[in-house]
């Protein structure tokens, strides 16, 4: 941590940009498909709200996701004491080319993983 004390604003400005745009970048990508998501703030990552889908496993929706849509994410479950199983957790710092990827993957989410929405 000390080591970090001595870097200059001008780099704590310059992650605080690159960060922000990945944030904007992939919760833009996330709108422009209506995927149902939280804004960080403060975060390098996003919760996405799967209830649409009917599952009643995070996992199993992240194991569905990986397999058939080819991204993967980690369960919303595995940071909550309480049985929370419709949130999933995506990491958006990572390479522009790497979201974009993921984000063209995830056009055809609701074609692979069809909405099951109980009435």
């Amino acid at each position: 941590m000390i080591p970090g004390l001595k870097f200059g604003q001008e780099y704590y400005d310059d992650l605080l940009a690159k960060y922000t745009h990945k944030k904007e970048l992939f919760l833009k990508g996330l709108d422009d498909l209506h995927i149902i998501h939280n804004d960080p703030e403060g975060a390098y990552y996003v919760l996405l709200d799967i209830s649409e889908f009917g599952y009643d496993s995070d996992l199993k929706f992240c194991e569905d996701l990986t397999r058939l849509v080819g991204v993967g994410a980690v369960p919303g479950s595995s940071f909550f004491r309480e049985p929370v199983n419709h949130l999933i957790r995506f990491h958006f710092a990572k390479k522009d080319e790497t979201l974009l990827n993921a984000l063209n993957r995830l056009e055809s989410l609701r074609a692979k993983i069809p909405s099951r929405k109980r009435n």
